[in-house]
């Protein structure tokens, strides 16, 4: 398994619209920072079969710091979480048979 930067998706979505690599830079930038400011608003973005992102809330707990035993309290927070959509699921699955 590799990781692919967001540079290389870049470049590949250019060269299969045959865009310029500035113009899909900007794109997929805006398209980023308007998914950010979505979630941000606590709104639900969903892609139809890829998959839905939504803000959750994580209640505040007691965690243990695992060197010290220490006992440590971490404060609520929201959390982006995603679950995949159809076409993503299947070919996912395919995948591993």
């Amino acid at each position: 398994m590799s990781t692919i930067t967001k540079k290389e998706l870049i470049d590949r979505i250019a060269e299969k619209t045959q865009t310029k690599l500035a113009t899909t830079k900007a794109l997929i930038q805006c398209f980023l920072e308007e998914m950010i400011t979505e979630l941000a608003k606590g709104n639900r973005l969903e892609f139809r079969d890829f998959g839905v992102f939504e803000v959750k809330r994580r209640a505040a707990r007691t965690a243990q710091n695992p060197r010290t035993l220490e006992r440590v309290r971490v404060p609520a927070k929201r959390v982006v979480k995603f679950k995949m959509g159809r076409i993503m699921k299947e070919n996912l699955d395919s995948q591993l048979s």
